[in-house]
C-alpha cells in the first residue's frame, strides 16, 4: 500500500490505493553486445520485440527516409525466405508480425502463442541480418511508401504535425520526416540500404525484449543461437543536440473544411529531472481524459471543437510540447484565445490541494491502465530500457507522480509555457 499526503498549504485526507506489484524483469547481455529484457509470466500469449537504436535522425543527408524504408524492405526477402514465407512464418500459427519506425528507434514486434517464441526470435534474426533487398522489390516498395506519404498529406491532422516539426527543428535531424519525401524515397537503392544497416543493424545496437510464459534461459539460448553474427564493434551514435530553436508563426491555405492549428514550445528531454512534472501538467491541460482543462473549456462549455489535445514528445536530448485543435475557420481565433488563456492560468494560478490530488490520481491511474496490456507493457518497457538502460517499476513511477508539488507545476508552466517561446502553424481553408 502506498500512503500519500495530499496538499501544500493545508492538510488533505490521506489517499490509499493498491499499487501494481513490481514486475520481476530478467536482464542479460550477450557477448556480442545484444541486450535481453524478459517480462515473465502471463497467459499463453507471448510477445517479442527487437529494437534497433537507430531512426530517422540517424540518417545521412542522402539517406532521408531510409530508416522507415528499411522497415518495409526487410519483409521483402532474405537469403532463405521470400516475402510470402516471411509473412506466413508467424501468421500460419496465429501470430501477428509488425514494425514501426520513429525518430530515434526502429522496432520489429510480434504476438504469438508462447510455444512459438523460438520461431519469432529466429524470424527477427533472419529479417535484420539476412535480408537481400532485391532491386525489383525495392522499386515496387517505393510506390508503396510514396502512396503512404500521399495518405498523410490527405490527413490534415497528420500533415500539420509533420509540417510543424519541419519548422520547429529546422536544419536539424529531428526535423526530418520519418517517411522521407517523394524525391528522397525515389533516390534510395540497395547500396544505401546496406550502408545504413551495416552501421546500425548490429547486436550491440539492439535490444530483444520478450514477454510471456517462457523460461528466460530459453530466450537467452535462442538469442545466442540466432542473433550472434560476427560483427564489428558499434560506432558511437553521433547525434547532434538540438539548440537552435526559433519561434515562428506560419499560416498556410489548404483545401480543408476546417482550420487546423498547432501551438508548440520546447519541452524537456526524456532524461530531464522535471519530465514527470511536465507530463503531469500536459495531462491536466489536454490529455486523453474528457475532463482535461482544454476539453472542458473549449469543447464542453462552448462546443467549438471536436478534437483539442495536448501532447508531450520526448527525445534523448530534446522535447516538444504542443497543442492541436481543429475547428471552423470562423472560430479559430476564439479557440486560440481560450487556449492561450488556459496556459496563462497554469502560469499564474497554483493548483489547490484538491486539484493537485485529482491531477496526480488521474495520471497515476492512466499509467496503470496503460500497463495492463502485456504487449503494450513490453513495448513501453523495451523502449525505455533501450534508451535508459534501466527500468522504472510502477511503484517508482507512482512515487514520482505523487512527489510533484503545486509549486513545481507552476514553476514548470512558467518555464515552458512562456508566450515568447510559442510557435504557431495554421492550416486555414482556401476562400
Amino acid at each position: 500500500m502506498l500512503q500519500t499526503q495530499q496538499g501544500n498549504s493545508k492538510p488533505f485526507k490521506t489517499t490509499t490505493f493498491v499499487c501494481i506489484p513490481i514486475m520481476k524483469t530478467e536482464i542479460h547481455t550477450l557477448a556480442n553486445g545484444l541486450r535481453l529484457l524478459h517480462l515473465p509470466g502471463g497467459v499463453d500469449v507471448a510477445h517479442a520485440a527487437l529494437y534497433i537504436n537507430a531512426g530517422t535522425r540517424d540518417e545521412r543527408p542522402e539517406e532521408h527516409g531510409i530508416a522507415h524504408f528499411i522497415e518495409h524492405a526487410i519483409f521483402k526477402g532474405t537469403h532463405k525466405r521470400k516475402a510470402f514465407h516471411i509473412l506466413n512464418r508467424l501468421e500460419n500459427v496465429g501470430g501477428d508480425l509488425n514494425a514501426y519506425t520513429a525518430k530515434e528507434e526502429t522496432c520489429i514486434y510480434a504476438s504469438f502463442l508462447s510455444q512459438h517464441m523460438e520461431r519469432a526470435i529466429e524470424l527477427f534474426a533472419d529479417l535484420v541480418f539476412n535480408s537481400v533487398f532485391p532491386e525489383k522489390e525495392i522499386e515496387k516498395e517505393k510506390h508503396v511508401v510514396i502512396d503512404e506519404i500521399d495518405a498523410y498529406k490527405d490527413n490534415p491532422q497528420e500533415e500539420i504535425m509533420d509540417a510543424f516539426e519541419d519548422s520547429f527543428f529546422e536544419g536539424h535531424a529531428l526535423g526530418k520526416r520519418i517517411l522521407g519525401t517523394k524525391k528522397s524515397v525515389k533516390s534510395l537503392n540497395a547500396d544505401k540500404i546496406k550502408s545504413f544497416t551495416a552501421r546500425h543493424y548490429i547486436p550491440g545496437n539492439m535490444l530483444l525484449c520478450t514477454s510471456g510464459n517462457v523460461a528466460f534461459k530459453k530466450v537467452i539460448y535462442w538469442a545466442s543461437k540466432y542473433i550472434a553474427p560476427e560483427t564489428e564493434q558499434i560506432e558511437s551514435l553521433a547525434r547532434t543536440t538540438f539548440t537552435d530553436y526559433i519561434p515562428f508563426d506560419t499560416t498556410k491555405k489548404y483545401s480543408n473544411y476546417q482550420s487546423h492549428c498547432i501551438i508548440g514550445v520546447p519541452g524537456y528531454s526524456m532524461f530531464h529531472p522535471k519530465r514527470t512534472g511536465l507530463s503531469l501538467l500536459n495531462n491536466l491541460l489536454g490529455g486523453p481524459a474528457m475532463s482535461s482543462r482544454l476539453n472542458m473549456k473549449i469543447r464542453e462549455k462552448y462546443g467549438y471543437t471536436y478534437i483539442i489535445e495536448s501532447n508531450y514528445q520526448t527525445y534523448t536530448d530534446a522535447g516538444l510540447n504542443h497543442i492541436y485543435f481543429g475547428t471552423e475557420a470562423s472560430k479559430q481565433a476564439k479557440v486560440e484565445e481560450l487556449t492561450l488563456l488556459e496556459l496563462k492560468n497554469l502560469r499564474d494560478k497554483k493548483l489547490g490541494s484538491i486539484q493537485l490530488h485529482n491531477a496526480r490520481q488521474q495520471f497515476a491511474g492512466q499509467m496503470a491502465i496503460s500497463a495492463e496490456s502485456n504487449s503494450g507493457k513490453m513495448l513501453s518497457f523495451g523502449k525505455h530500457y533501450l534508451h535508459h538502460n534501466s527500468l522504472l517499476s510502477m511503484d517508482e513511477l507512482f512515487k514520482l507522480i505523487y512527489s510533484v508539488t503545486a509549486d513545481e507545476l507552476m514553476e514548470i508552466a512558467n518555464e515552458i509555457f512562456q508566450p515568447s517561446l510559442f510557435s504557431y502553424l495554421k492550416f486555414v481553408p482556401k476562400k
